[in-house]
Protein backbone atom coordinates (compact mmCIF):
# COMPACT_ATOMS: atom_id res chain seq x y z
CA UNK A 1 0.00 0.00 0.00
CA UNK A 2 1.51 3.36 -0.96
CA UNK A 3 2.17 5.74 1.94
CA UNK A 4 -0.52 8.33 2.64
CA UNK A 5 0.33 11.88 1.72
CA UNK A 6 0.04 13.93 4.92
CA UNK A 7 -1.96 16.68 3.25
CA UNK A 8 -4.72 14.26 2.25
CA UNK A 9 -7.37 13.76 4.94
CA UNK A 10 -8.19 10.23 5.98
CA UNK A 11 -11.67 8.75 5.65
CA UNK A 12 -12.20 9.30 9.38
CA UNK A 13 -11.13 12.93 9.09
CA UNK A 14 -13.47 13.48 6.18
CA UNK A 15 -16.34 11.93 8.11
CA UNK A 16 -15.59 14.14 11.13
CA UNK A 17 -15.50 17.20 8.90
CA UNK A 18 -18.87 16.31 7.37
CA UNK A 19 -20.39 15.81 10.81
CA UNK A 20 -19.09 19.15 12.07
CA UNK A 21 -20.30 20.90 8.93
CA UNK A 22 -23.75 19.33 9.30
CA UNK A 23 -24.00 20.61 12.87
CA UNK A 24 -22.89 24.10 11.83
CA UNK A 25 -25.43 24.13 8.99
CA UNK A 26 -28.20 23.02 11.34
CA UNK A 27 -27.29 25.75 13.82
CA UNK A 28 -27.33 28.35 11.05
CA UNK A 29 -30.81 27.21 10.01
CA UNK A 30 -32.09 27.55 13.59
CA UNK A 31 -30.59 31.05 13.86
CA UNK A 32 -32.18 32.08 10.59
CA UNK A 33 -35.54 31.03 12.04
CA UNK A 34 -34.88 33.03 15.20
CA UNK A 35 -34.52 29.88 17.32
CA UNK A 36 -31.46 30.69 19.41
CA UNK A 37 -31.99 28.17 22.22
CA UNK A 38 -33.02 24.86 20.63
CA UNK A 39 -32.28 21.67 22.59
CA UNK A 40 -29.09 19.92 21.53
CA UNK A 41 -31.14 16.83 20.66
CA UNK A 42 -33.17 18.92 18.22
CA UNK A 43 -29.97 20.23 16.64
CA UNK A 44 -28.51 16.75 16.19
CA UNK A 45 -31.76 15.51 14.70
CA UNK A 46 -31.76 18.36 12.20
CA UNK A 47 -28.13 17.56 11.34
CA UNK A 48 -28.91 13.84 11.14
CA UNK A 49 -26.06 12.93 13.50
CA UNK A 50 -25.95 11.15 16.85
CA UNK A 51 -25.97 12.97 20.18
CA UNK A 52 -22.51 11.63 20.97
CA UNK A 53 -21.17 13.13 17.77
CA UNK A 54 -22.16 16.58 18.97
CA UNK A 55 -19.82 16.44 21.96
CA UNK A 56 -16.99 15.18 19.80
CA UNK A 57 -16.98 18.63 18.20
CA UNK A 58 -18.55 21.13 20.59
CA UNK A 59 -18.66 21.48 24.36
CA UNK A 60 -21.98 23.33 24.33
CA UNK A 61 -24.73 24.76 22.16
CA UNK A 62 -23.26 28.24 22.63
CA UNK A 63 -19.92 27.07 21.26
CA UNK A 64 -21.65 25.58 18.23
CA UNK A 65 -23.60 28.77 17.58
CA UNK A 66 -20.43 30.87 17.82
CA UNK A 67 -18.80 28.56 15.29
CA UNK A 68 -21.86 28.85 13.03
CA UNK A 69 -21.72 32.64 13.08
CA UNK A 70 -17.96 32.67 12.44
CA UNK A 71 -18.40 30.25 9.54
CA UNK A 72 -21.05 32.42 7.92
CA UNK A 73 -19.05 35.61 8.38
CA UNK A 74 -15.81 34.05 7.18
CA UNK A 75 -17.38 32.66 4.01
CA UNK A 76 -18.96 35.99 3.22
CA UNK A 77 -15.82 37.96 3.97
CA UNK A 78 -13.64 35.68 1.87
CA UNK A 79 -16.05 35.97 -1.06
CA UNK A 80 -16.03 39.76 -0.83
CA UNK A 81 -12.23 39.75 -0.78
CA UNK A 82 -12.21 37.85 -4.07
CA UNK A 83 -14.67 40.27 -5.65
CA UNK A 84 -12.73 43.37 -4.57
CA UNK A 85 -9.13 42.17 -4.89
CA UNK A 86 -8.51 44.04 -8.17
CA UNK A 87 -9.72 47.39 -6.88
CA UNK A 88 -6.90 49.84 -6.15
CA UNK A 89 -9.14 52.46 -4.57
CA UNK A 90 -10.07 51.51 -0.96
CA UNK A 91 -13.09 53.80 -1.11
CA UNK A 92 -14.41 51.85 -4.07
CA UNK A 93 -13.59 48.54 -2.37
CA UNK A 94 -15.58 49.58 0.70
CA UNK A 95 -18.51 50.74 -1.42
CA UNK A 96 -18.57 47.63 -3.56
CA UNK A 97 -18.56 45.34 -0.53
CA UNK A 98 -21.38 47.28 1.11
CA UNK A 99 -23.47 47.18 -2.07
CA UNK A 100 -22.92 43.43 -2.43
CA UNK A 101 -23.86 42.75 1.18
CA UNK A 102 -27.00 44.81 0.62
CA UNK A 103 -27.97 42.55 -2.26
CA UNK A 104 -27.18 39.48 -0.19
CA UNK A 105 -30.21 40.00 2.06
CA UNK A 106 -32.56 38.91 -0.72
CA UNK A 107 -30.31 36.41 -2.47
CA UNK A 108 -29.19 34.58 0.67
CA UNK A 109 -31.95 35.01 3.27
CA UNK A 110 -30.52 32.39 5.62
CA UNK A 111 -27.13 34.07 5.77
CA UNK A 112 -28.81 37.47 6.01
CA UNK A 113 -30.88 36.41 9.00
CA UNK A 114 -27.77 35.04 10.72
CA UNK A 115 -26.18 38.47 10.34
CA UNK A 116 -29.29 40.21 11.66
CA UNK A 117 -29.62 37.81 14.60
CA UNK A 118 -26.08 38.64 15.69
CA UNK A 119 -26.18 42.33 14.90
CA UNK A 120 -25.05 43.63 18.28
CA UNK A 121 -21.85 41.60 18.06
CA UNK A 122 -20.89 42.57 14.52
CA UNK A 123 -19.30 45.90 15.43
CA UNK A 124 -16.63 44.18 17.53
CA UNK A 125 -16.32 41.04 15.38
CA UNK A 126 -12.75 40.00 14.57
CA UNK A 127 -13.70 37.79 11.62
CA UNK A 128 -15.91 38.19 8.60
CA UNK A 129 -17.13 41.41 7.03
CA UNK A 130 -16.56 43.88 9.90
CA UNK A 131 -12.73 43.78 10.02
CA UNK A 132 -12.66 43.96 6.23
CA UNK A 133 -14.81 47.09 6.24
CA UNK A 134 -12.56 48.59 8.92
CA UNK A 135 -9.51 47.71 6.84
CA UNK A 136 -10.90 49.43 3.74
CA UNK A 137 -12.00 52.51 5.67
CA UNK A 138 -8.60 52.82 7.37
CA UNK A 139 -6.86 52.50 3.98
CA UNK A 140 -9.14 55.17 2.51
CA UNK A 141 -8.29 57.50 5.40
CA UNK A 142 -4.55 56.93 4.92
CA UNK A 143 -4.80 57.77 1.23
CA UNK A 144 -6.93 60.84 1.86
CA UNK A 145 -10.07 59.40 0.29
CA UNK A 146 -12.10 59.43 3.53
CA UNK A 147 -12.13 61.94 6.37
CA UNK A 148 -13.35 60.94 9.80
CA UNK A 149 -12.66 61.75 13.44
CA UNK A 150 -13.43 58.48 15.22
CA UNK A 151 -13.08 55.14 13.47
CA UNK A 152 -15.01 53.21 16.13
CA UNK A 153 -18.00 55.54 15.85
CA UNK A 154 -17.83 55.32 12.07
CA UNK A 155 -17.86 51.51 12.26
CA UNK A 156 -20.92 51.69 14.51
CA UNK A 157 -22.72 53.80 11.90
CA UNK A 158 -21.65 51.57 8.99
CA UNK A 159 -22.62 48.37 10.81
CA UNK A 160 -25.93 49.85 11.89
CA UNK A 161 -26.68 50.96 8.34
CA UNK A 162 -25.97 47.47 6.97
CA UNK A 163 -28.19 45.80 9.57
CA UNK A 164 -31.06 48.28 9.28
CA UNK A 165 -30.95 47.98 5.51
CA UNK A 166 -31.22 44.21 5.78
CA UNK A 167 -34.16 44.41 8.16
CA UNK A 168 -35.90 46.93 5.93
CA UNK A 169 -35.55 44.65 2.92
CA UNK A 170 -36.98 41.71 4.86
CA UNK A 171 -39.86 43.79 6.19
CA UNK A 172 -40.66 45.33 2.79
CA UNK A 173 -40.21 42.65 0.10
CA UNK A 174 -41.60 45.01 -2.53
CA UNK A 175 -38.66 47.40 -2.16
CA UNK A 176 -35.87 46.99 -4.73
CA UNK A 177 -32.79 45.71 -2.92
CA UNK A 178 -30.22 47.00 -5.42
CA UNK A 179 -31.62 50.54 -5.46
CA UNK A 180 -31.84 50.63 -1.67
CA UNK A 181 -28.31 49.28 -1.16
CA UNK A 182 -26.83 51.73 -3.65
CA UNK A 183 -28.61 54.71 -2.08
CA UNK A 184 -27.39 53.83 1.42
CA UNK A 185 -23.88 53.34 0.03
CA UNK A 186 -23.99 56.75 -1.63
CA UNK A 187 -25.10 58.37 1.63
CA UNK A 188 -22.30 56.66 3.55
CA UNK A 189 -19.69 57.76 1.03
CA UNK A 190 -20.82 61.37 1.37
CA UNK A 191 -20.70 61.02 5.16
CA UNK A 192 -17.14 59.72 4.86
CA UNK A 193 -16.07 62.79 2.92
CA UNK A 194 -16.47 62.07 -0.78
CA UNK A 195 -18.01 64.78 -3.00
CA UNK A 196 -21.63 64.10 -3.91
CA UNK A 197 -20.97 63.53 -7.60
CA UNK A 198 -18.18 61.05 -6.90
CA UNK A 199 -20.21 59.25 -4.24
CA UNK A 200 -23.04 58.86 -6.75
CA UNK A 201 -20.69 57.59 -9.47
CA UNK A 202 -19.07 54.97 -7.22
CA UNK A 203 -22.39 53.84 -5.75
CA UNK A 204 -23.81 53.27 -9.24
CA UNK A 205 -20.76 51.74 -10.92
CA UNK A 206 -21.03 48.22 -12.39
CA UNK A 207 -20.73 45.33 -9.93
CA UNK A 208 -19.13 41.93 -10.47
CA UNK A 209 -21.33 38.88 -10.64
CA UNK A 210 -22.80 37.57 -7.42
CA UNK A 211 -22.07 33.91 -8.14
CA UNK A 212 -19.04 33.95 -5.84
CA UNK A 213 -21.08 35.00 -2.82
CA UNK A 214 -21.94 32.14 -0.44
CA UNK A 215 -25.66 31.92 -1.01
CA UNK A 216 -26.01 28.82 1.13
CA UNK A 217 -23.79 26.87 3.44
CA UNK A 218 -21.57 24.42 1.54
CA UNK A 219 -22.29 21.85 4.19
CA UNK A 220 -25.92 21.43 3.23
Amino acid sequence: MPPRIDSEPTRLERRKARTRAALVTAAQAFMAEGKLNPPILEITQAADVGMGSFYNHFASRDELFRAAVEDALDRLGAALDVLTERLDDPAQAFAQSFRLVGRLHRRAPTLSKILLANGLGLTEATTGITPRARRDIEAAVRTGRFQLRDLDLTMTIVTGAALCLGQLLHDHPDRDDATAADQVTEDLLRMLGLPSDEAMRIARSPLPGLDSLPLESPAG
